[in-house]
């Protein structure tokens, strides 16, 4: 590996703006990979790095890049719930329906975690499938129930998927629904929500 391409990928990772932007002029590879095959970019992402992301943005890095891991900066984003990030990352058109490991799109993520206004953003500024289905066999409405604590958060966000058309009979891979998870937990207001 080239040094400047080392120099990028440390600048990324600590959020070092004026360093991302001093190895790009440089001529570091904007697509440079580190041991984990992640990007300078992902590495930005990964740590809300915002202004380094936006360095990088503007010199072409690509959103929807995997790691070994099969996350991207634009996947990331739903693990972080990071709207400015996704601000950043929206305008360089990311694959909306690019995967990670699990199968899950950038709102699953952020649906298990509560990351309530990310969701908001995502459901309001994208034509992300609500409906996409993750390899587990779940999509966002479930995994805000089955992995979410039944809280304000998680219930806010299955108002927000409903609302965007979430399709509340859609069942897991057992064929058990939202509304059946919701009432073994216990969760009586999200399983409310879903009558």
């Amino acid at each position: 590996m080239k040094a400047v391409d080392r120099q990028l990928l440390d600048a990324a990772r600590a959020g070092d703006a004026a360093a991302v932007r001093a190895a790009v002029e440089a001529g570091a590879n904007v697509e440079a990979r580190d041991t984990e095959l992640r990007t300078p970019l992902l590495l930005a992402s990964l740590g809300n790095h915002v202004e380094a992301a936006r360095v990088l943005v503007a010199a072409g890095a690509d959103v929807d890049a995997q790691d070994a891991r099969q996350d991207s900066a634009w996947l990331v984003t739903g693990v972080t719930g990071s709207v400015a990030m996704l601000r950043v990352l929206l305008p360089a058109g990311p694959d909306l329906r690019r995967t990670n490991r699990f199968g899950g799109v950038s709102h699953i993520p952020a649906s298990e975690r509560g990351h309530v206004v990310y969701v908001r953003e995502v459901l309001a500024v994208t034509d992300i499938d609500v409906d996409h289905v993750n390899r587990l066999g779940w999509t966002a409405l479930l995994e805000a129930v089955i992995l979410g604590d039944g809280g304000p958060a998680h219930q806010e966000i299955v108002r927000l998927l409903l609302a965007a058309g979430a399709d509340r009979e859609l069942a897991d891979g057992d064929g058990v629904s939202a509304l059946a998870h919701a009432e073994r937990r216990g969760y009586a207001e999200i399983a409310e929500l879903l009558r």
